[in-house]
């Protein structure tokens, strides 16, 4: 008979228990999303199960449980590097708990968010994390079908279900204090919408007044050129209008990481030095923003406890159901300061 390591029979909980050195229950846990395993056992079980090639029979655990193991994910603008970059978060996070990930983008589009909020009428879907744009608060309470639910960002949706987002007005506020710390008085800001479709500019454009407020600096509604969407050409097109002003910034606070990045294009093409002639201020830190030139000063969020809370939360409503009132769940950020914005 062909040994196992021949690769003629599939690996079994059996053989991914003796190889984690725990009990085939406690595999079972961890590849049935429990949140009842320690995570040195669970980092440990899901070393065995991929060294094993191990892969759950979805149909058998779905039987036995009730349960699938897969969730849904969806995003408006997967191609954003935050978004790609939290998607991964997301999956690791799930692996963890032995559930498997679907993907999807909106596009922002209502429609396609409403469908992706109800399962994607998919019965083997058990639950969805998703980061809505379009959608409104009605439209959500009135889905075909109410399975366990988290929301992604800034939007407020009441108690339909469980969030996750970071605090954005006070992000916004550390990122443009940071500014006025360094100096700078006349501080533009880029990413402002109107009408804006996203609580991200309303909340960060708050965050950015505050801060200008607090230090008794002006607020210029000149300062704050609306923008289409958050790329790097909206960013762009917002800074070369920031630039023909008579009377210009001296640095400048954008509402995401491709807009500042934009906005440094565009500022170099003027003849323009950062931060020696204008000073730049991002939201994401993506990875793109420590390799720019000059690197990109940024807001942080954490990334790795988003997707922590917002996975732990799903699965938690996936075993209980909604017993508790809803949930928002705020992790942290920090501010990383680097070449755009230091005086030299």
């Amino acid at each position: 008979m062909a040994g196992r390591m021949g690769g003629s029979t599939a690996p079994r909980l059996k053989d991914v228990a003796e190889a984690a050195g725990v009990s085939v229950k406690t595999v079972s846990n961890v590849v049935n999303g429990s949140v009842h395993v320690a995570e040195e056992t669970r980092a440990r079980v899901q070393q065995a199960i991929d060294s094993l090639g191990y892969h759950p029979n979805v149909m058998a655990r779905r039987l036995r449980t009730g349960r699938s193991g897969v969730i849904a994910l969806a995003f408006p603008e997967l191609p954003s590097p935050y978004f790609a970059e939290l998607a991964v978060e997301v999956i690791a996070a799930a692996r963890r708990h032995g559930c498997t990930v679907l993907m999807d983008d909106t596009a922002g589009d209502p429609g396609a968010e409403l469908r992706i909020a109800s399962g994607l009428g998919d019965p083997m879907i058990d639950g969805v994390i998703l980061s809505p744009l379009g959608l409104d608060q009605a439209e959500l309470v009135s889905r075909e079908r109410p399975i366990p639910l988290v929301l992604l960002g800034e939007a407020d949706f009441g108690p339909v279900a469980d969030r996750v987002h970071i605090d954005n007005v006070a992000a916004a506020r550390a990122a443009t204090q940071h500014l006025i710390d360094q100096g700078y008085r006349r501080i533009g800001a880029i990413g402002w919408q109107d009408p804006s479709p996203r609580a991200t500019a309303q909340q960060r454009l708050l965050g950015y007044t505050q801060a200008l407020e607090g230090a008794e600096l002006p607020v210029e509604q000149a300062l704050f050129p609306p923008v289409r969407s958050y790329f790097r050409p909206d960013g762009a097109a917002a800074m070369r209008r920031l630039l023909k002003l008579p009377d210009r910034p001296e640095a400048v606070f954008c509402f995401n990481d491709l807009m500042a990045l934009g906005a440094m294009r565009a500022a170099h093409e003027a003849g323009l030095r950062v931060p020696e002639d204008i000073a730049l201020v991002g939201f994401d830190d993506v990875e793109e923003a420590e390799y720019a030139i000059p690197s990109l000063t940024t807001i942080a969020p954490d990334k790795t406890k988003i997707a922590e809370a917002a996975v732990g939360a799903l699965l938690d409503r996936i075993a209980n159901g909604y017993t508790e009132p809803s949930r928002m769940i705020t992790p942290g950020f920090r501010l990383v300061v680097r070449e755009s914005s230091r005086r030299r």
